[in-house]
C-alpha cells in the first residue's frame, strides 16, 4: 500500500427532525427564483412531497416537477427530465427521494450542462469538458441507503445493453443536503433493510480497499457501527427519529467513504440489477458474506480490527457471524435463487462483474473465474472453500 492519496470530504449537510423547512429559504438566499424538481411517483403522492411544493412557492421560487423516474433511472429518464428543466428555464436542480431519484436528478444537471452523449462521463474515462456550467443540485434523501446525496457519481441504466453505466463529474456533488428523518418515516420496512444493507455495504467494501485514506476507514467504522446499532430497530420501529437519523447518517458516510473505493459486491451486484431488476441494496446484502470470505485472505486482520469497533470479539469470523445474524434479522434470502437469478446466467454476470469498474478496486484481484465461483457459492449458499 502507497502511503498518499488524494482525498474528498462533501458539501453541506442539515441534519435534524424537521430540517426540510430550510430548504427553500436556502435555495433564495443562493440567488434562485426558478427550480425542477426531480423525484418517482411514489415520493411525489407523499404528504411531504406537498409540503416542499408548498414551502417553495410561498418563497417565490417557481418549482416544476419531473416525477417520471424508474426505480433504476434510464436514459430516457433523464433525457426527458433535460427537456423538462430546459422548457421551465430552471437554475437547479432539486433531487427528492431514493438513490433513483438522487442519481436522475444529479444526472439531468450533468445532461442540460453538455451536448455530449452521457456515455461519454463513465468513471473508466476522463471527464470531458462540459458546455456550460452545471447547474446546482439539492438533495433531500427519502430512503437510508445509496448516500447519492454526497456523491459526485450516478448510476444509469441503457436497457438496450442491459448496463448499469457509473456516470462521474466532480459538479454533480450537491450543493446542499437536507438529512430530515421525518420524510422516512413511511419506509415500508423492507426496504428499509434493504437499502440499510445498501449502506453497510458501502463503508465495509470501502473500508477494506486496499489504499491509503485513514479518515475514509475512521468514517466507514463509525458508520458501520450505526448499522449495527440502529438498522435493526429502524426496521421495527418506522417511526423511531434516533434510529432513522443514524441511518440518514450512516449512508451519507458510506457514500463518503466509499470515495476511497468500493470492491466485488458492488462488481457482482451491478449486472445482477440490470439483468434480473433485482433491488440493488437487497443483492448487495446476499453477496456481501460470500465476497467476504473470497477476500478474507487478504482482508482478516482487517475486519478483526472492524470487528473490535463494532463491540464484537476481534476476529473475522466474528464479524461474518453477525453480518449472518443481521441479514437473517433483517429476511434477506439466504442465496441468489431467492432473487430469482436464474443459473444459467452466471458465466455472463461473471463476465460483466470483471469489467464492472469496482473490480480493480477489489482487495483481492478477482477475474471471471473468481467471480463465477463467488456467484456459484452465493447460489448454493456454500461459503467453503472460498478463501482458497
Amino acid at each position: 500500500m502507497e502511503y498518499r492519496g488524494n482525498w474528498r470530504i462533501p458539501t453541506e449537510i442539515l441534519a435534524g427532525a424537521g430540517r426540510i423547512s430550510e430548504l427553500p429559504g436556502r435555495i433564495a438566499q443562493a440567488g434562485l427564483k426558478r427550480v425542477l424538481i426531480v423525484t418517482d411517483p411514489g415520493v411525489a403522492a407523499l404528504p411531504f412531497f406537498a409540503a416542499i411544493q408548498a414551502g417553495l412557492d410561498q418563497t417565490g421560487i417557481a418549482a416544476a416537477l419531473f416525477k417520471d423516474v424508474h426505480p433504476d433511472p434510464l436514459a430516457a429518464d433523464v433525457a426527458a427530465g433535460a427537456a423538462r428543466y430546459r422548457d421551465h428555464g430552471a437554475e437547479a436542480v432539486v433531487a427528492v427521494g431514493g438513490g433513483s431519484g438522487l442519481d436522475c436528478g444529479k444526472s439531468i444537471a450533468l445532461a442540460v450542462s453538455t451536448s455530449r452523449p452521457l456515455w461519454e462521463f463513465e468513471i473508466t474515462r476522463s471527464a470531458p469538458p462540459l458546455d456550460r456550467p452545471m447547474p446546482p443540485v439539492f438533495a433531500v434523501p427519502t430512503t437510508a441507503g445509496t448516500g447519492s446525496e454526497v456523491g459526485r457519481a450516478t448510476v444509469v441504466t441503457d436497457p438496450e445493453k442491459q448496463r448499469k453505466f457509473i456516470l462521474l463529474h466532480a459538479q454533480m456533488l450537491p450543493r446542499l443536503v437536507v438529512l430530515d428523518p421525518e420524510l422516512t418515516y413511511g419506509l415500508p420496512a423492507n426496504i428499509t433493510a434493504w437499502t440499510g444493507m445498501d449502506a453497510l455495504a458501502h463503508a465495509l467494501e470501502a473500508y477494506y480497499a486496499d489504499f491509503y485514506h485513514p479518515a475514509a476507514d475512521g468514517i466507514a467504522l463509525e458508520g458501520m457501527r450505526l448499522v449495527k446499532e440502529n438498522l435493526p430497530r429502524a426496521v421495527r420501529e418506522p417511526k423511531n427519529t434516533v434510529a432513522r437519523m443514524n441511518m440518514l447518517a450512516a449512508a451519507s458516510m458510506g457514500a463518503t467513504a466509499f470515495q476511497k473505493a468500493l470492491g466485488a459486491i458492488h462488481s457482482l451486484s451491478h449486472p445482477i440489477g440490470a439483468r434480473c431488476h433485482a433491488h440493488h441494496g437487497l443483492t448487495n446484502a446476499v453477496l456481501m458474506p460470500y465476497v467476504l470470505a473470497y477476500n478474507r485472505p487478504v482482508i482478516e486482520e482487517k475486519m478483526a480490527r472492524a470487528a473490535r469497533a463494532l463491540g464484537l470479539e476481534p476476529s473475522f469470523d466474528a464479524f461474518l457471524a453477525w453480518v449472518m445474524e443481521l441479514r437473517a434479522g433483517l429476511g434477506i434470502p439466504p442465496t441468489l435463487a431467492g432473487l430469482n437469478v436464474p443459473p444459467e446466467l452466471l458465466p455472463e454476470l461473471a463476465a460483466e462483474a470483471v469489467a464492472d469498474p469496482n473490480t480493480p478496486d477489489n482487495p483481492r484481484p478477482a477475474d471471471e473465474a473468481a467471480m463465477l465461483r463467488i456467484l456459484r457459492a452465493a447460489m448454493a449458499g456454500d461459503m467453503a472453500g472460498l478463501g482458497d
